[in-house]
């Protein structure tokens, strides 16, 4: 089933953006932690109109709409590693908590435990883009799969092209040997006397 971005985007209401910009933005804060792509709290917040504090107290509150594949929190390597990586995030350096990383699910129960009518929609749009990035990557992984037999395929012809100009300069240039002289060749002499 294609992703139909044309309706959805026309579609959108979400603070007057167009929805490309949106999914442009939304997808610049989507990182790949623990071979999964989440969303940070504080960025997640600023998609659904509330503050940070606001939105991990509601993820408190309603712990068991949260399992961890929905929500974890980052250990103090990754956040020191997110904020060296992503420049939006220098205001977490000197947090003292650990922010937390949501998944699609995960922001998605984010939105109805927060409620409000932006968030909602917001959390509908971050859903899209994380499935809309999830296609982008595996036709990019179809795309280099071929790539690489191709590549396969080349390196065997190139081998074999190798090998037949190698035949074709060995015919064109036989190998002289020496000429033999005509006639007989003294072996020895036989008139010395």
């Amino acid at each position: 089933m294609a992703l139909r971005k044309d309706l959805w985007l026309q579609n959108c209401s979400y603070t007057g953006v167009s929805g490309l910009a949106l999914i442009k933005r939304i997808s610049e804060r989507v990182l790949l932690i623990r071979g999964e792509k989440v969303i940070l709290d504080s960025d997640l917040a600023e998609f659904y109109g509330v503050p940070t504090k606001r939105l991990n107290e509601q993820v408190r509150r309603n712990r068991g709409r949260f399992p961890g594949d929905f929500v974890f929190r980052l250990t103090a390597a990754e956040k020191t590693e997110v904020v060296a990586k992503c420049g939006h995030l220098a205001k977490l350096k000197f947090s003292k908590s650990l922010p937390f990383a949501f998944s699609e699910h995960g922001a998605l129960m984010a939105a109805s435990v927060l409620s409000s009518p932006q968030a909602v929609e917001a959390s509908v749009l971050v859903v899209r883009t994380i499935v809309y990035l999830r296609r982008m990557l595996a036709t990019s992984s179809e795309v280099t799969g071929r790539l690489t037999a191709v590549e396969t395929i080349l390196i065997e012809h190139n081998a074999k092209i190798a090998s037949i100009i190698e035949a074709l300069r060995q015919l064109s240039n036989p190998t002289l040997r020496p000429k033999r002289r005509i006639g007989f060749a003294a072996t020895g002499s036989k008139l010395e006397s």
